[in-house]
């Protein structure tokens, strides 16, 4: 069975760190164990590691894809801030 992959690209790469973030934040299932739980030493890391993508990119980057990864760190720094300030 060949899959389809989709074309590789910047959204796809910053979405892959989110959806680390994500994982870890406990807003998604993790793939393997098929259940929520939360790390936020690893939530910390894919929004740093964001971050540096973002600070090291910056100029480099489409309008849009600027936005896109803002918009991605912001949300992702909320619910971390959310959860950390508990």
């Amino acid at each position: 069975m060949d899959q389809q992959l989709p074309e590789p690209s910047f959204q796809i790469l910053v979405s892959t760190f989110a959806t680390q973030a994500a994982v870890a934040l406990g807003q998604m299932p993790n793939p393997v164990t098929n259940e929520a739980s939360e790390d936020l030493e690893q939530a910390k890391f894919a929004i740093d590691t964001l971050t540096i993508l973002e600070e090291k990119t910056k100029g480099n980057l489409t309008e849009e894809e600027a936005k896109f990864l803002a918009d991605l760190l912001y949300q992702l720094r909320m619910v971390y801030i959310s959860k950390t300030a508990q």
